[in-house]
């Protein structure tokens, strides 16, 4: 059997977006700039959803944020829409790191803090949601550092543009649950009698896509008995 031997296959999105009315009944010689529009329109409203069913693990990635004695709150990347790990690095004289996690806590935890300028090495942090986000760390660093603060953060998908031939920023496993979802809210506006027959294939789609946008690890589920912090 003769195969291609890649995985390059990655279209465009404005590929998708024909392949969607496709879906919907619309040919290519009968799409007009207005549905362009609306395409452009219902693509990126259905990316920014899908922000909010995170973690979208091909958004993961680390940063890095050297922290200073005395200062408690530090600036996040606006497009950052969670943070799922956090840890503090110290070295030692030989340049050896040892990593510590530190724990999320919420506003109303957070403002229960008796003592919110007391110093320390960090052992918990709060990240406010706010359209410049935050993210502040108790106890406030202290000066036996340098402490270097560490969090893996889900960004947002990067918004989508049918220009240029920009591909989107989805993985080929998403590819499916991508276009059968597009083709689902173009057919609301133009193709109202596929719904019924769009609405189990997108439904099934992105099922299968965030069934599989998991790590497959052993999940284990432990109380908290304590902590290594006094307030």
């Amino acid at each position: 059997m003769t195969t291609s031997g890649t995985t390059a296959f990655n279209p465009s999105s404005g590929e998708f977006v024909t392949y969607a009315y496709g879906l919907c009944g619309i040919r290519r010689p009968a799409i007009t700039q207005e549905h362009l529009v609306d395409a452009r329109m219902a693509v990126n409203i259905m990316l920014a959803e899908w922000n909010n069913d995170t973690p979208n693990l091909w958004k993961v990635d680390v940063v890095e944020v050297d922290l200073t004695e005395g200062v408690a709150t530090y600036d996040v990347d606006p497009a950052t829409i969670m943070i799922l790990d956090a840890y503090i690095r110290t070295t030692d004289g030989a340049g050896n790191p040892t990593d510590r996690i530190i724990w999320p806590i919420s506003r109303t935890e957070y403002a229960s803090m008796p003592n919110k300028a007391q110093e320390g090495q960090p052992t918990s942090f709060w990240f406010d949601r706010l359209l410049a986000p935050t993210i502040t760390l108790w106890t406030v660093p202290d000066g036996n550092g340098p402490y270097l603060l560490r969090y893996y953060q889900v960004s947002q998908i990067f918004d989508v543009s049918l220009q240029g031939g920009q591909t989107v920023d989805i993985p080929s496993r998403w590819f499916g649950a991508f276009v059968w979802g597009l083709a689902l809210r173009l057919a609301y506006s133009y193709a109202a009698e596929k719904i019924a027959v769009l609405q189990p294939m997108a439904d099934k789609a992105l099922l299968s896509a965030m069934e599989g946008d998991t790590e497959n690890v052993p999940l284990f589920i432990s109380p908290s008995l304590g902590g290594y912090y006094v307030r």
